[in-house]
């Protein structure tokens, strides 16, 4: 496999940022060989097809998925590929080259070629990126198991019904709780404020009382006789 380099990624980045390094959209295309293809199968080959609107040459890069590009080949108009340190032909790899029609197959496809592959022009001193071409395993989603509850017998069931009786009656008890306690501290100050009124009044009556004898026993004389006025003698001539 091929190692990672930071200058493709700076090369990546002025075609995909810039648009004289792009220049026209259409220059280069990366696609899959067979249409039916969508995503790779372990262990097979994936084809893939780069076209150019020029002949010129053609640059096969592959960007993981931490986002690190991998040089992959170059493709001369001769059909000549060079791959990393000048190695003609490795096992993992292939090119064909036909017109403008540049393919690069992977012989056997494996999780480390996972990633989206780029194929690059360089015309007029001008260099051209493809659109990416991802080629990822497919997603596999398993369902969750479905979990079966034992039949039960008849009278061990528990119906929605029992269920909402026992809800309700948990609710109703809960609300009993809270009348029972608003009454206590309703009920409780009122009965005291009646208590205080009560012996306030009690007191008030036997001051009455006392007031009022105190009062009786002033007005009568010592003797218990009424006072007699004393007649005033007449005057002699």
């Amino acid at each position: 496999m091929t190692d990672a380099s930071p200058a493709l990624l700076l090369l990546l980045s002025l075609g995909l940022c810039c648009p004289g390094a792009q220049g026209q959209k259409s220059m280069v295309t990366a696609k899959f060989y067979n249409s039916k293809t969508t995503h790779p199968q372990s262990g097979k080959p994936l084809e893939l097809e780069c076209e150019s609107s020029v002949d010129s040459g053609v640059s096969w890069i592959r960007q993981d998925k931490s986002g690190t590009l991998h040089f992959i080949v170059y493709v001369s108009t001769l059909s000549k590929p060079t791959f990393k340190e000048n190695q003609m032909m490795p096992s993992h790899f292939g090119t064909f080259k036909s017109g403008k029609s540049y393919r690069l197959t992977v012989k056997s496809f494996k999780a480390e070629d996972e990633g989206t592959y780029f194929c690059t022009v360089n015309y007029n001193q001008q260099l051209y990126f493809s659109s990416g071409l991802p080629a990822f395993f497919p997603v596999t989603t398993t369902a969750a198991p479905v979990k079966t509850v034992p039949p039960t017998t008849q009278g061990s069931q528990v119906t929605k019904r029992d269920v909402c009786l026992q809800s309700h009656e948990a609710e109703t008890s809960k609300e009993k709780e809270l009348n029972f306690f608003c009454e206590i501290f309703i009920w409780v100050p009122l009965a005291a404020a009646c208590l205080l009124l009560l012996i306030a009044l009690v007191i008030t009556i036997v001051l009455c009382q006392k007031t009022r004898r105190r009062r009786c026993r002033c007005k009568r004389p010592a003797n218990g006789k009424p006072k007699m006025n004393p007649k005033v003698p007449s005057q002699q001539i």
